[in-house]
């Protein structure tokens, strides 16, 4: 048979069309992908500054994200269900189109400055105004292709599923190399720029799609794979599975973002991590070979909810890698065992439209309980450990289990134990003391053994559930906290207001960072009576209170200071009679508990009459008159999590025209995981500022006098008073190699890297 047959030259030319169809389609799919994942991360660090750089507002945004992701799948479904194939090629060309004439992306006009309450809704209303669209249109692409690729002929396309794990590489590549590649590299007006040249690459890589499609004949294979085949139709309760599948480990992903974000810091860096895993976890289940075993998954699933039991008996956040590690480790493999189990049970390709309309509603699910039902609903994090419970029930039905007979007097044990584990809390008893010291292996033991009921049992998944239910509510019985302990939540986070035991001090805390405590109790036990002195970071020998009194005897009389950050109220105590102290603090809560007596009492004593501004403070303080401040405090710092738009050039240069003629800027630094004190020196330093870094301890023997570490800047050495001769203050200049942070470039992965390298020096 000679190369000129017929038959011979049609086979090359269709494998020719078949190799051009998979190649183009891949590739539309793969930026498609590429483009809405990293929209993600980069618009919302446009938004972070209107709302104080709250780890909530991720939480809000991955709510918007992945409802509309259920409405782009949504309108890919109802399009596909159209015989005619030249509509949905040309209805979603215009749409993309129209979208392309938004960009670049930017906030709408309108939108520039939050309410004084219901941020969350606010929050959704800006996302749907100024991306609310070419969103929409990225979220119909993964879908709609996949359903267009089986119509072309393909030899594949019996299966397309191969397609999504292509989206998810593409997914997971931008989510990763925004952190590490596009962030520290770009500004966000770059990195919006290259976005939108993307963006019109997309969309000629679709119409070169749909010109495929409309070549490819119209062959009763195809007809019977686009919807006219013999493949029973899912039912609901498979249907109702899916939807539960996807929107466990979607909630778990806000829970474990909110969880370690709070501790380290409000930045796409932290963020991406999570979602990152999350993604490759849709790559490797939809793999035709998966690289990691659904059945290795499954037994490691247990495994994985206990580790997380037994990593918030212990906490951790005191080490970042731990944090970091551990939590996102576990979560991988839980989300690895439900998607798995969604991958398993996956459709004919006739009905694959609808099989992700039901994966985006269960993940919107999921986004919506823990990123806006929760806040409003719990005074604590409890959807973490509630959704870690509902983990356990993604597992298959289990066969038979082992040892039967003993499995029928678990459930009696079971009610024992708790019982006999969680009565003793509700006292103040031998027993009690001795379970609280011994808090992390009791917890740990009942959580490994709710793995061991899965591994060596083959034990029902709802006798897993039950046994996780009883260690998480052993962690809520034997808090990690020492005394009592009372949460306050909002928008901006959980805050927990500790009574050491005995009553001696009072200590507000979030996460696992202190911003603030007073002390109510004396050694000898007899009530502090008058004036409370300030204590923690904020003590008279530390760096914050030589400070103030340098610039109040450099000003030779009363002070006027503006401080950002309220906390526990500490500073309004470091106030002299005469002097004017201005607050701002963003979050309304924190102002009520601060003012609340049987909390704290500092501003009953000290400022009865304060009137904090309320609002983000790069928008209130800028609206102050220039040149009045003999002081600025940037109190924003002392908290892991920072608010970044606080310390860019532009922040500063704000700062700086606010000050009276011989003023200074005192910015309060201290943080176990960043290191920004450069920062600092760098954006004083473009504003003409010089500046002075102070990072000492104290000496001081008291149980809440906390080191700390403080940067002053003025425009001149006169201006800091007795600071610029003192041992403790170094003259540091701005390394000329670190970039300066500003609205449109922060680095915080250098922070760490810097931080983990003075650590190790």
């Amino acid at each position: 048979m000679s190369s000129s047959d017929p038959s011979v030259v049609a086979d090359q030319s269709s494998a020719s069309r078949d190799r051009q169809v998979l190649m183009v389609y891949t590739a539309a799919i793969f930026v498609s992908a590429l483009l809405l994942f990293s929209v993600q991360p980069l618009f919302t660090k446009m938004v972070l500054p209107r709302l104080g750089g709250s780890p909530a507002v991720w939480s809000v945004a991955m709510v918007f994200f992945q409802s509309l992701l259920l409405g782009g799948y949504a309108y890919a479904h109802y399009l596909m269900q159209l015989r005619n194939r030249m509509i949905p090629v040309v209805a979603h060309l215009v749409l993309l189109v129209l979208a392309l004439l938004t960009l670049p992306l930017a906030i709408a006009s309108g939108w520039g400055e939050p309410p004084t309450s219901g941020y969350a809704f606010w929050l959704l209303g800006l996302f749907a105004v100024s991306i609310g669209l070419p969103f929409f249109a990225l979220a119909a692409n993964n879908p709609l292709l996949q359903a267009w690729f089986v119509r072309t002929g393909h030899p594949n396309g019996p299966d397309p599923y191969f397609l999504y794990a292509s989206s998810n590489i593409g997914s997971f590549l931008a989510l990763l190399s925004y952190p590490v590649l596009l962030e520290p590299m770009f500004t966000l007006r770059t990195q919006n720029l290259i976005w939108t040249g993307g963006y019109g690459l997309l969309i000629v890589l679709i119409g070169a799609c749909g010109v495929l499609l409309l070549r490819s004949p119209m062959t009763a294979a195809v007809v019977t794979l686009a919807g006219d085949g013999d493949a029973p139709a899912p039912p609901w309760g498979l249907r109702a599975r899916w939807i539960f599948l996807a929107a466990v480990p979607s909630g778990l992903l806000i829970a474990v973002t909110a969880h370690i974000s709070t501790d380290v810091a409000a930045a796409p860096l932290l963020w991406v991590l999570p979602l990152s895993l999350y993604l490759l976890t849709w790559v490797l289940v939809f793999q035709s070979r998966p690289l990691l075993p659904h059945k290795w998954m499954l037994m490691a699933q247990p495994l994985a909810i206990a580790g997380v039991v037994v990593l918030l008996a212990v906490g951790g956040e005191q080490n970042l890698l731990l944090t970091l590690g551990g939590h996102q480790l576990c979560f991988f493999v839980i989300a690895m065992a439900c998607h798995g189990e969604l991958a398993r049970t996956r459709p004919a390709a006739r009905y694959l439209t609808g099989f992700y309309v039901a994966l985006s509603f269960g993940g919107m699910v999921g986004g919506l309980f823990a990123g806006l039902i929760a806040p409003f609903a719990f005074s604590w994090v409890a959807e973490y450990p509630i959704l870690l419970a509902l983990a356990a029930l993604c597992r298959p039905p289990g066969g038979d289990e082992r040892l039967p007979r003993w499995s029928r007097w678990y459930w009696p044990f079971l009610a024992v134990l708790a019982v006999a584990l969680i009565a003793p809390s509700w006292s103040n008893g031998k027993v009690m003391a001795w379970l609280d010291e011994h808090r992390v292996w009791m917890i740990g033991a009942v959580g490994v053994l709710s793995a061991l009921l899965a591994l060596g049992l083959n034990a029902s998944r709802w006798k897993i559930f039950a046994t996780v239910v009883v260690a998480l509510l052993l962690l809520r019985a034997y808090p990690a906290d020492e005394g009592r302990v009372e949460t306050v939540r909002s928008f901006f986070g959980v805050h927990k207001i500790v009574v050491t035991p005995g009553g001696y001090y009072h200590v507000l805390m979030h996460g696992t960072t202190i911003h603030g405590a007073q002390k109510f109790r004396n050694a000898d036990g007899t009530p502090v009576t008058g004036r409370p002195e300030p204590i923690t970071y904020y003590h008279q020998d530390g760096g914050i209170g030589q400070a103030i009194t340098a610039i109040r005897e450099r000003n030779g009389g009363p002070i006027r200071v503006a401080v950002i950050g309220l906390g526990s109220g500490t500073l309004t105590c470091a106030s002299e009679p005469g002097e004017t102290w201005k607050f701002f603090e963003i979050d309304q809560s924190m102002v009520d508990t601060a003012r609340d007596p049987k909390y704290f009492t500092y501003i009953r004593n000290c400022e009865p009459d304060l009137k904090p501004v309320i609002g983000d403070a790069r928008l209130t303080f800028a609206r102050e008159p220039d040149g009045i401040y003999d002081l600025i405090i940037v109190d924003a710092y002392s908290s892991d999590a920072i608010p970044i738009h606080l310390a860019t050039e532009e922040a500063m240069a704000i700062y700086k025209d606010k000050l009276a003629p011989q003023g200074a800027v005192l910015m309060h630094v201290s943080n176990r995981h960043l290191e920004l004190a450069s920062v600092v020196v760098g954006i004083a330093d473009e504003n003409d500022l010089k500046s002075w870094v102070y990072s000492e301890d104290s000496n001081r023997d008291d149980e809440y006098i906390f080191a700390t570490e403080v940067v002053v800047s003025a425009r001149d050495e006169a201006d800091v008073g007795k600071l610029a001769s003192s041992e403790q203050w170094a003259l540091t200049e701005a390394d000329e190699t670190q970039r300066v942070w500003t609205d449109d470039y922060s680095n915080v992965l250098g922070a760490v890297w810097r931080r983990l390298r003075d650590g190790e020096q």
